[in-house]
């Protein structure tokens, strides 16, 4: 009997947790292996989930990171299922690649270079001709999003915004594969959510630019599709930018945050403050253009009860003075902040086509900054 392969993070977190704790379950180190070796290695069970694979990091990805750095990231993500109940959970590796003996993991024959799951080609991550372009680096995340959406939500959204951006510049920007992992402090509450870690997701992204600078890319853009990774990525860009003076290298608050963005979304939203937050309006639309067959809208549960004061409130521009960080569960029974009833793909693929101009004008800014600070400096 074949095993039966199903990805992962198209499934809702309620799914996720009805699934049996005997599961195999699979983390990928890159793309293109023989899933029938895969299957015999594991003894062909009834079924086996992939995880989203990591693009690059470990050695041989064509952007490598040191090994600690790498499987600091790798532990603490085979962990966090752990901790979820699951009992076997492995790290799918190139066969000439040795990870520690601690973690877990099947050795398969696999290219040395990052296999395209879109094109089934082999490619390298990036090309040399491209270091005077802006690089899109679209970090997204793994987690729940409610009864009704996929795990992969913010990754598939920074993903089109990432690839929508580069294509819309494709002169001034080029885009690194999506990153599907970030930080969630909420993660025992909801199966299926991932946690990185803070300090291991800041090493690690620290560690990718000091790759990057080290070949010549100087102009650099980390999109977060993730809320929780923000104030990480902040760090990340504050340090970068003191090792590097002379690179130029930014983030943003997710998306549609600036005034274009903002007029967007109050020009189609219907519904009021605290609508939109997580598995809303905004992100239900938003897969709803990109990935359908995912949405479940019939098991959406409005949440808009969050405790909210004049200075610490939710909705997508977060307003007020306070910034904290209490239990998600003192906020939502089932993992949502918003309506996510209110989605509607013409909603998704307005505000997608908007975010995506967004994008475009702040790399047009990045080059500027950095080409008006080159010609200021002594030397220049």
């Amino acid at each position: 009997m074949s095993s039966d392969f199903f990805p992962f993070d198209e499934l809702t977190y309620p799914e996720v947790a009805a699934l049996p704790r005997d599961t195999p379950l699979v983390l990928p180190l890159g793309w293109g292996y023989d899933h029938t070796a895969l299957a015999a290695h594991l003894g062909n069970p009834p079924q086996i989930g992939l995880l989203p694979a990591l693009p690059f990091g470990w050695q041989g990805s064509d952007l490598d990171v040191p090994q600690p750095v790498f499987e600091a990231v790798l532990r603490n993500l085979l962990g966090n299922l752990l901790e979820d109940g699951f009992t076997q959970v492995f790290a799918l590796a190139p066969a000439d690649l040795r990870l520690t003996t601690d973690i877990p993991t099947v050795s398969l024959p696999h290219p040395s270079l990052a296999l395209s799951a879109a094109e089934g080609s082999l490619v390298t991550l990036l090309s040399n001709d491209d270091r005077e372009k802006v690089l899109l680096i679209p970090i997204g995340h793994t987690e729940q999003h409610g009864y009704h959406a996929p795990l992969a939500t913010d990754t598939l959204i920074i993903e089109a915004i990432g690839r929508g951006t580069a294509s819309a510049a494709s002169g001034y920007a080029t885009c690194l594969p999506v990153y599907p992992y970030g930080v969630s402090t909420h993660r025992r509450s909801f199966p299926g959510t991932f946690n990185v870690g803070g300090r291991a997701f800041e090493d690690f992204w620290m560690a990718v630019m000091d790759t990057l600078v080290g070949r010549g890319f100087n102009r650099f853009y980390m999109l977060s599709g993730h809320g929780g990774n923000c104030s990480f990525l902040v760090n990340v860009v504050k340090y970068i930018g003191e090792r590097y003076p002379y690179i130029f290298c930014a983030t943003a608050w997710l998306y549609l945050n600036g005034p274009q963005g903002a007029a967007a979304l109050q020009a189609r939203r219907e519904s009021p403050i605290g609508g939109m937050g997580h598995a809303c309006e905004l992100e239900t639309s938003l897969i709803l253009a990109l990935r359908p067959e995912l949405v479940h809208l019939e098991r959406a549960v409005d949440e808009m009860d969050f405790i909210a004061t004049p200075s610490y409130y939710m909705d997508w521009i977060e307003g007020g003075a306070l910034i904290a960080n209490p239990p998600w569960d003192d906020d939502t029974r089932t993992g949502a902040y918003g309506a996510g009833s209110l989605g509607s793909a013409e909603k998704g693929e307005y505000w997608l086509k908007v975010a995506i101009e967004e994008k475009v004008d702040h790399v047009a800014e990045i080059h500027e900054q950095y080409r008006r600070r080159r010609e200021r400096r002594p030397g220049r």
